[in-house]
C-alpha cells in the first residue's frame, strides 16, 4: 500500500441550524460552530483516500488538528472544504485543508494529522 502526496478531494455543505456554535455546545451564536468545521475537515481529509485503495483491515485515526477558523458562516451558507494529501512519512499522513465560502473568502485553514492503524489491533488496544 503506497499513498502518494496528491490525493485530494472536496465536499460542500450547507450550514444547517444543527452546524451551528449554539447547537453543538461550543458558544451560543447561529454561526458554524469551529467543532463541526473540523469534523467536515477531517471528513473531507477521509473523503481524499477514499481512492487510495487501503487493504480492508487499515484505517486512518486523527492525532493532531490544527485549525484556524477565520470567518463566521450563517445558517443557510454553503461552505466548500478541500484537502489534499501533502506529506506521507510511513504510516504518517498530513492534509492541508481549506474552507471557503460561495464568495470564495477563506473560511478556515487546518493542517491535520492522521495515522494508518490496522483496525482490529487499535480497538483491541482500547477495549476495556
Amino acid at each position: 500500500m503506497a499513498l502518494e502526496v496528491g490525493l485530494q478531494a472536496a465536499l460542500v455543505h450547507v450550514v444547517s441550524d444543527d452546524d451551528t456554535a449554539a447547537a453543538v455546545g461550543s458558544g451560543d451564536v447561529a454561526m458554524l460552530a469551529t467543532p463541526r468545521l473540523l469534523a467536515l475537515a477531517e471528513a473531507a481529509c477521509l473523503a481524499a483516500l477514499g481512492d487510495a485503495e487501503l487493504p480492508a483491515e487499515t484505517t486512518t485515526v486523527g492525532t493532531r488538528m490544527e485549525l484556524e477558523h477565520l470567518l463566521a458562516l450563517p445558517v443557510g451558507e454553503t461552505v466548500r472544504v478541500a484537502a489534499r494529501l501533502d506529506h506521507v512519512d510511513g504510516r504518517l499522513l498530513k492534509f492541508e485543508v481549506v474552507a471557503t465560502d460561495d464568495g470564495d473568502r477563506l473560511v478556515a485553514r487546518a493542517v491535520i494529522t492522521r495515522v494508518l492503524v490496522d483496525r482490529e489491533r487499535f480497538l483491541a488496544r482500547t477495549a476495556r
